[in-house]
């Protein structure tokens, strides 16, 4: 029987799984000497293949999707419909995530060493004012070679907006650009061919580098973490998709899940795009300018994955030194959060930069990032699969009403 992709990646993943973790708990040299030369060599190559697609993908995907919906008051309406859910599922995710936090108290349990953040510098955030007027580019060149999302799909609009506007004139531009994205699609198609070697060589050098030790050391942490993550999925997406786009949340994540299996190896939302995209076309049915438009910018700004991270870690790190919170404090959480997401980059190890953002907001010590460096690296796979989720859910939710809305205007 042919193997799929979904389940070559997964058998890779589990492969990666058990080789890391043997080789870490019976052949630590071996791993050492295997690291550098096969399992992050395979791991690099592949996240450069896809890094490779993100920028042109984004820019013309949006572009299209822009110039698709034809009507300023649609892209209007549909922006609206889009960050209005984003802005109202991060806040429901950082709430689930700060409660559960306070149920569970997972950093009040006996044996936790006040850890040192070695290994980690945090940088500064920049201010939200500043963010928000730097989303026009100076130079819009500068912008895609810097990787600057917020700043490509501005400039991306804008040349969808002006497209539309133009017609007939800018015709041979939007064949161009969509022969492009065509192009783009069979590229994704022939470097997904590596997804499987690249998710073994990343998950054996995560699992191997760490073992059980970090992971023991941290697992309440760590399962407040998920089991969040599971109940914003089931409860906040799968109630949305139910209620608002009439759909079964089950067929959505069964349909979902291949992009769901390569964001959890790559942690990665930008570098998850391209297939993210293609799942949601074909086997979840969003037409092709919403798709394009809701789940590049959803990759930009919307992070419900981290935000869940950050309320845990910062009750985790406030009950391990002591710190109670007030709710005045907790309000601050929240904001910083959903507001330090915005513009965001979608890559690995992102969260732990906004997550010294947060901390600072309400004056407890950065040095607690020390406390979960060990297996951030574990659960950002986790949450980077319910960010994406989010995207094609909001993507699935604003298709569904458009398609309603076109059809009542037919008759």
């Amino acid at each position: 029987m042919k193997l799929g992709l979904t389940s070559k990646i997964i058998i890779g993943l589990i492969a990666g799984a058990v080789t890391g973790l043997l080789l870490n708990v019976f052949a630590k040299e071996a791993f050492e000497f295997l690291d550098p030369y096969l399992f992050t060599p395979l791991g690099r190559i592949f996240l450069n293949l896809i890094s490779m697609l993100v920028v042109p993908i984004v820019f013309v995907s949006i572009v299209l999707g822009s110039a698709g919906l034809g009507d300023p008051k649609k892209l209007g309406r549909i922006g609206f419909k889009t960050i209005t859910f984003f802005l109202v599922t991060t806040c429901l995710a950082i709430v689930i995530g700060l409660s559960l936090a306070f149920i569970i108290d997972p950093g009040l349990v006996e044996g936790i060493d006040r850890a040192s953040n070695e290994g980690f510098e945090a940088e500064e955030a920049p201010p939200v004012g500043e963010t928000l007027m730097n989303i026009i580019p100076k130079n819009p060149l500068t912008a895609m070679s810097e990787g600057n999302m917020l700043q490509i799909i501005a400039f991306a609009i804008f040349i969808g907006i002006g497209l539309t506007a133009l017609g007939d004139k800018t015709k041979g531009i939007l064949n161009l650009i969509d022969q492009a994205n065509d192009l783009l699609m069979y590229l994704v198609t022939l470097v997904m061919k590596f997804a499987p070697y690249g998710t073994f060589g990343l998950i054996a050098s995560a699992i191997g580098s760490q073992g059980w030790g970090a992971i023991k050391a941290m697992w309440l942490y760590m399962m407040v973490v998920i089991l969040a993550l599971v109940v914003h999925a089931v409860v906040t997406y799968g109630g949305a998709i139910l209620l608002i786009a009439r759909k079964s949340p089950l067929w959505f994540f069964k349909n979902f899940s291949p992009a769901m299996s390569v964001a959890f190896s790559t942690s990665s939302s930008n570098a998850t795009l391209p297939i993210s995209m293609e799942t949601a076309q074909k086997r979840l049915k969003v037409t092709e300018p919403v798709s394009s438009f809701v789940q590049p910018l959803g990759a930009t700004i919307n992070m419900d994955g981290t935000a869940i991270m950050q309320g845990v870690a910062t009750v985790f790190i406030a009950q391990v030194y002591s710190v109670d919170l007030t709710m005045g404090e907790l309000v601050t959480v929240v904001l910083t959060a959903v507001l330090a997401s915005i513009g965001t980059a979608g890559v690995p190890g992102v969260g732990l930069i906004l997550l010294a953002m947060v901390l600072s907001s309400v004056n407890l010590p950065v040095e607690g990032i020390g406390l979960i460096l060990g297996i951030d690296r574990l659960l950002d796979m986790a949450r980077t699969s319910i960010n994406i989720s989010g995207d094609a859910a909001c993507a699935l939710i604003v298709s569904e009403s458009e398609k309603k809305r076109d059809s009542l205007e037919e008759h």
